[in-house]
């Protein structure tokens, strides 16, 4: 009887299969986390191409850039270009500025119309800053009820002032006309301005409460006309003219949210930019010039907060 042969085991020549299989696995989540970490954040992306280009001198390449971060209601602290690098807190815990354009048409008409200020000497700047200080230091002291009372407010830049009233204790509601009283106010910083050659500009803001009125049409309107009636002012006390400025911002510069009467309140306002006077070379005028602060009434006695509410006009919550 023939002897059975014995078969050989079969090998399996496809167990490569299961190691490949589990590096294309490998692979594949390796790509996928390659690609998940690499997308590109869209909105950062656009701020930092409109960043670069504006920088360079291009035209935008967005039509509404994405807003980062905090946005700060232009008007506010901080919002304020500055030519030169200040003492201010910087960092990440230090409040970051907004560009604003509401200054930047002031500068530009100063460099075209007046000679310009070299930042890079710092004698000359500083000169500048000795003489703006001296020159909010005057109004306050000319002010200083008005002042105490919140109703006008001195802010000090390194190369400009802004001088900010609330339009309530100006003009009535819906009115650009200055009354006795409130021309006595702006009388006492006309007589400021008009002993420098430092170039003011006069900005009006008004809240978003809507007029449609034969005389003005819109807050437009309205603001041009009460920014223009104090440069008529500052002209007939003696101010050189063609160092004033003017224009109107209607609604469309909120310091503070409109859908309050208080914010409404702080909305109603007439700013003084008071810039820095290239030719001033640092002699007597850069001198406190001591000032009487007469009294805004006509009893002789500095008024109180109160008195002076009162003899002006109490802030009208409805005044446009």
């Amino acid at each position: 009887m023939a002897r059975k042969k014995k078969h050989e085991e079969h090998a399996n020549h496809e167990a490569w299969a299961i190691p490949y299989a589990d590096l294309m696995t490998l692979l594949l989540a390796f790509f996928v986390v390659m690609y998940a970490i690499s997308s590109l954040n869209e909105g950062k992306y656009r701020v930092m191409a409109d960043a670069l280009t504006a920088a360079f001198g291009g035209a935008p390449r967005t039509i509404n850039p994405v807003q980062v971060g905090n946005h700060q209601l232009q008007g506010s602290d901080y919002d304020r270009p500055s030519p030169i690098k200040s003492g201010a807190k910087q960092g990440p815990s230090a409040p970051s500025p907004a560009p604003n354009p509401t200054l930047l048409p002031a500068l530009a008409s100063h460099m075209r119309t007046g000679q310009p200020m070299d930042v890079t000497n710092r004698d000359a700047v500083q000169r500048a800053q000795r003489q703006l200080g001296n020159i909010a230091a005057r109004m306050e002291d000319a002010l200083a009820p008005l002042v105490d009372a919140r109703l006008i407010t001195v802010k000090r830049a390194e190369l400009w002032l802004e001088v900010e009233i609330n339009s309530d204790i100006l003009f009535g509601t819906g009115s650009a006309t200055l009354d006795q009283a409130s021309s006595a106010i702006l009388s006492k910083l006309a007589e400021v301005l008009a002993g420098v050659g430092n170039p003011v500009r006069v900005e009006g803001y008004t809240d978003n409460q809507p007029i449609n009125t034969a005389q003005f049409p819109s807050n437009w309107e309205l603001s041009a006309a009460r920014a223009a009636s104090v440069v008529h002012l500052f002209a007939a006390q003696g101010v050189a003219q063609q160092r004033l400025a003017m224009t109107g911002y209607g609604e469309y510069r909120p310091r503070a949210d409109n859908l309050t009467a208080e914010g409404r309140n702080r909305n109603r306002r007439v700013v003084l930019i008071v810039l820095a006077d290239p030719d001033q070379t640092g002699g007597p005028q850069d001198m406190v010039k001591p000032v009487a602060s007469a009294p805004i009434s006509e009893s002789g006695a500095p008024p109180v907060a109160g008195a002076v509410g009162a003899g002006i006009g109490a802030a009208a919550s409805a005044n446009p």
